[in-house]
């Protein structure tokens, strides 16, 4: 059955594929935006996330288009993501901007290359964060990831992220294997951020909320520089990467609370949010109690 269901997938995403990326993100769109249709109780959450943090900023009848358009990038993302996922950085160059990289430190004499964590989150089309080698190609870009309870999908999205470069180590497995790569330095390790997570309740556009810690606590177990990063969708199959200002892990000379700094991460995040809401996962429950 999981043979199948593989078969199955990897054939749908073959004809994907075969589509130029503007037609494929005007397709996602389309299905994006027939979901917002459809799909009733992803609605509602969107919808509810969108009221408790512009409610006093916007009408309802913004928030009702501001959640559709939310629906048609998310439909547009997804199946942009699986068309990307197969470009080279030559067939992506004139789809993807990068700004910020001369931030990122550069090698000094014999010494090794330093770490870099990057906060990230779900905004645009998010699986090009690991595109980041095709600017930087001293770096070798990672994240984390939890597995799908599928096997079949979960061997779907390992084959389609593969064609990256990026190296992917599951969560709950692939421990010594991170601290492995960390410890060569030369890393960009990319960690989403804006999803709730047990560590810490901290301010979120206005409302407390579940944060994890692991962007703070890893940038100081390994001295690595800690970015904030954004995906931003700029216009159809167009999308900007920006590598926000370094984010202080020391203050005289001693290391930051980490709660200090998963804050300014927060930050970081909410501005993002601010400049583009259609461009965030709103289907999310952020906000859990």
């Amino acid at each position: 059955m999981n043979t199948l269901l593989y078969l199955l997938a990897r054939g749908l995403v073959a004809v994907i594929q075969l589509f130029s990326l503007p037609a494929v993100a005007r397709l996602g769109r389309f299905f994006g935006q027939l979901a917002f249709r459809l799909d009733a109780r992803h609605r509602c959450v969107v919808l509810e996330n969108l009221t408790r943090c512009f409610g006093r900023e916007k009408s309802p009848a913004e928030i009702f288009e501001l959640a559709r358009e939310n629906f048609g990038r998310i439909g547009e993302n997804y199946l942009c993501a699986i068309k990307t996922s197969a470009m080279t950085a030559a067939e992506l160059k004139s789809h993807v901007e990068f700004t910020g990289i001369e931030r990122l430190p550069q090698k000094s004499g014999d010494a090794l290359l330093r770490n870099v964590v990057v906060a990230i989150g779900h905004f645009g089309n998010f699986e090009l964060y690991a595109r980041f080698h095709d600017v930087r190609p001293d770096y070798q870009c990672a994240t984390t990831y939890r597995a799908l309870n599928q096997p079949a999908l979960n061997r779907l999205m390992q084959d389609l992220r593969g064609t990256s470069g990026c190296q992917y180590f599951e969560r709950r497995a692939d421990g010594p294997l991170l601290r492995a790569a960390m410890n060569e330095g030369g890393v960009i390790l990319g960690l989403l951020a804006d999803q709730s997570s047990k560590g810490l309740r901290a301010p979120f556009l206005g409302h407390d909320c579940n944060t994890g810690l692991a962007p703070a606590v890893l940038a100081l177990r390994y001295e690595a520089d800690l970015y904030s990063a954004i995906c931003y969708r700029v216009a159809p199959a167009q999308w900007r990467l920006e590598l926000g200002e370094k984010i202080p892990t020391h203050a005289d000379g001693h290391p930051r609370p980490t709660e200090a700094i998963m804050r300014d991460v927060n930050l970081a995040l909410e501005a993002a949010v601010r400049r583009d809401p259609a461009n965030w996962f709103w289907v999310h429950r952020r906000w859990k109690n």
